[in-house]
C-alpha cells in the first residue's frame, strides 16, 4: 500500500500528547512493517526528526505554518487532497482529529477525546468553531476512526451517532525507557510529580491547594503551558506555594525521564480525559501513583495505582499523604504498574492501526 499520514497539524513542543502519540506510532510501525511505503505530510515547523530512519519512510514538507490555524485547515481541505491523488494514495491516516471532508482515497482518523463536546467552556471563544465544525466533518466522511480508549468511544457514539462498526477503540503504548526507569529506580528525591498540560480540566488549580497540606514534599508539574497557565500561576502565588510547586514547561524527553527516576511520587488529579497516557509512563516507571477515579484512567490504571475523587481537596491530599507515607502500598504499586503497563505496547498499537488502515483500503477499492 501507499499510505499518507497528515502530520499537518504537528507543532513540536506545541500540541501536547498528540506528538508523543505520532512520533511513538510510527517509530513502532517502523519496526513492524517494512513493506508498505509511507508518505509524511508536513508543515515547515515539524522538523526532521518526525520521520523513522527507514528506506519506506519518506517525509514530504509543505510550504505551510501549522501556527496559523486556518490557513493549515484550508490547506488540508483543498491542498491535502491534491497531494493524495498526485501520490496515488490507497489511504490516508489522519492522527490529530482533522481529515480533508473529500479526499481521492479512503481517510482513517484518530480522536483522542471530544472534550470540546463535553466541555465546551474550556475552549477559547475563536477557537471552539472550528473545533466543532471540523471534527463534526471529519467523523462523517472518515471511512473509518480510531478512538484512543473506550470512553472515547462512547462519546463518538454520543455525540456523532453512526454505526459502531466504523470505530475501532485503540489505545495507546508506553516507550521502553519507562520501564528501563523502573527496573533502576533505588531512591527518590523528595517532590511529587505531575505531567499535564496546564489547562482547566486538569484540576491543577485543587491540586496546588491541597499541596498547603503536603508538608514535606514540592510538587513539579511539568508539561505544555496551555490555556490556564496564567490562572494556575496566580493559584500558586495566592498560595504562597511559589517555592513549593514548580511550573517547567515543554521540555525534552530525556529530562522528563529525569523526573519520572527522581520522583517520590505521581499523581494525575484530572477531571477528563480522552486517554491520560502520563499515567501510563508512570505505571511502567514503577513510579507509586494516584489518579482520579474517572474513566479511562480507572481502566488504565487496573488495580495498579490509587484512585481518589479529583472533585474533592481532602481526597487529593489523603491520596498523596497515603502514597508518601504507606510503604507497603508504595512497594506494591512499583510491582504492579510495570506489571500492568507491559500490556500497553506501541507495536501493539501500531498493528491494530495498520490493519485499520488496510480494512479501509480495502473497502475504498
Amino acid at each position: 500500500m501507499r499510505i499518507g499520514v497528515n502530520a499537518l497539524y504537528l507543532i513540536p513542543g506545541g500540541v501536547g500528547g498528540t506528538e508523543i502519540y505520532l512520533r511513538n506510532l510510527l517509530a513502532a510501525m517502523a519496526e513492524i512493517d517494512p513493506t508498505n511505503q509511507w508518505f509524511l505530510i508536513t508543515n515547515q515547523e515539524t522538523g526532521a526528526t518526525l520521520s523513522p530512519p527507514a528506506p519506506n519512510f519518506q517525509s514530504l514538507t509543505q510550504s505551510l505554518r501549522a501556527q496559523v490555524r486556518p490557513w493549515r485547515l484550508f490547506w488540508e481541505q483543498t491542498g491535502l487532497p491534491t497531494l493524495a491523488r498526485d501520490l496515488k494514495l490507497d489511504v490516508l491516516l489522519n492522527p490529530g482529529f482533522t481529515s480533508p471532508f473529500f479526499s481521492p482515497c479512503p481517510t482513517v482518523t484518530v480522536f483522542h477525546d471530544l472534550q470540546h463536546k463535553r466541555h465546551p467552556e474550556y475552549f477559547r471563544w475563536w477557537d471552539l468553531p472550528f473545533w466543532q465544525f471540523f471534527l463534526y466533518w471529519s467523523a462523517r466522511r472518515s471511512a473509518r476512526l480510531i478512538a484512543v480508549s473506550d470512553a472515547t468511544r462512547d462519546d463518538l457514539l454520543h455525540f456523532y451517532p453512526m454505526d459502531p462498526g466504523r470505530i475501532s477503540v485503540i489505545p495507546h503504548g508506553v516507550e521502553e525507557a519507562f520501564f528501563d526507569i523502573g527496573r533502576r529506580r533505588r531512591q527518590s528525591d523528595p517532590f511529587v510529580l505531575c505531567v499535564s498540560t496546564l489547562h482547566p480540566h486538569k484540576n491543577l488549580d485543587r491540586l496546588v491547594r491541597a499541596f498547603r497540606r503536603v508538608p514535606s514534599h514540592r510538587l513539579v508539574i511539568t508539561g505544555l503551558r496551555g490555556f490556564h497557565t496564567e490562572g494556575l500561576e496566580r493559584t500558586i502565588a495566592q498560595c504562597g506555594m511559589a517555592d513549593r510547586v514548580r511550573l517547567t514547561g515543554w521540555i525534552p524527553r530525556t529530562a522528563l525521564l529525569a523526573l519520572f527516576e527522581k520522583a517520590s511520587a505521581f499523581i494525575y488529579p484530572s477531571t477528563f480525559e480522552g486517554f491520560g497516557m502520563p499515567v501510563l509512563e508512570a505505571l511502567a516507571a514503577g513510579l507509586p501513583s494516584a489518579v482520579s477515579d474517572i474513566e479511562p484512567m480507572r481502566s488504565i490504571a487496573g488495580g495498579a495505582a490509587l484512585l481518589f475523587d479529583p472533585h474533592s481537596e481532602d481526597a487529593i491530599v489523603g491520596a498523596v499523604a497515603h502514597l508518601l507515607s504507606d510503604t507497603e502500598l508504595r512497594n506494591q504499586l512499583a510491582e504492579a504498574g510495570p506489571r500492568r503497563a507491559a500490556q500497553f505496547r506501541w507495536q501493539d498499537t501500531a498493528a491494530r492501526t495498520l490493519a485499520v488502515l488496510q480494512e479501509a483500503a480495502a473497502a475504498g477499492q
